[in-house]
């Protein structure tokens, strides 16, 4: 199965609507909540709701930026500084997930800096009671390797997700959930890579992605 570059904006643009309208909703129940609040109190916890769903939205969209869009400038190269913390920033709220960051590239092509962020999206959502994700990538000799390791009590990657990685479209759907994962693959194969997903586990998953640096 093929599918055409409007099409999957528009996959893309659902899926970034649907991740971005749990805290914009927020705001505006806020903002509709702080103009009937009287109570001094109530009105001060308003508005710490009202700046959390603020922050979050704006992480949100520097992430999308960088994963999805032309984030970054227009050069080849990609800090790795910016990438992290972008993923620090979508992914830091969660109290339950502890970040390892150990990429000590000063940059890396804007493709693999696409990829790290995806996997990283994937690789956090994969861990639905928190847990450890660790993110490492090397360039070795002109060949970027990407390795993510999700380790925790409880640790689901749907089939649709797995497969959409390893083959991309292949004969199946794309939609907006897997939209991400079929952006890796495509990214990857492109530079003549490949995307690699460990066998489900328990409390551990691996995402590895190799691409030729162009």
């Amino acid at each position: 199965m093929t599918i055409s570059p409007v099409d999957f904006a528009s996959l893309l643009c659902s899926r970034l609507c649907h991740d971005l309208l749990s805290p914009v909703g927020a705001l505006n129940n806020g903002l509709e909540l702080l103009a009937d609040e009287t109570d001094p109190a109530m009105r001060d916890r308003c508005l710490e709701l009202l700046n959390d769903s603020a922050r979050a939205s704006a992480n949100k969209l520097k992430f999308f930026r960088l994963a999805f869009g032309a984030g970054g400038g227009f050069g080849d190269q990609v800090d790795t500084r910016e990438a992290q913390v972008a993923i620090e920033g979508l992914l830091g709220d969660n109290k339950r997930l502890e970040l390892q960051w150990l990429v000590e590239e000063p940059a890396f092509p804007k493709t693999a800096i696409k990829v790290l962020l995806n996997l990283a999206m994937i690789a956090g959502d994969a861990l639905v009671r928190g847990g450890t994700l660790a993110i490492g990538g090397e360039d070795n000799g002109g060949v970027i390797e990407i390795v993510l390791k999700a380790e925790g009590p409880r640790v689901i990657l749907d089939d649709e997700l797995r497969l959409a990685l390893i083959a991309g479209a292949d004969g199946r759907e794309v939609t907006p959930r897997s939209a991400a994962a079929y952006l890796v693959h495509s990214l990857a194969a492109e530079t003549g890579g490949s995307v690699q997903v460990s066998a489900p586990a328990d409390n551990v998953l691996l995402f590895g992605a190799t691409l030729h640096a162009r």
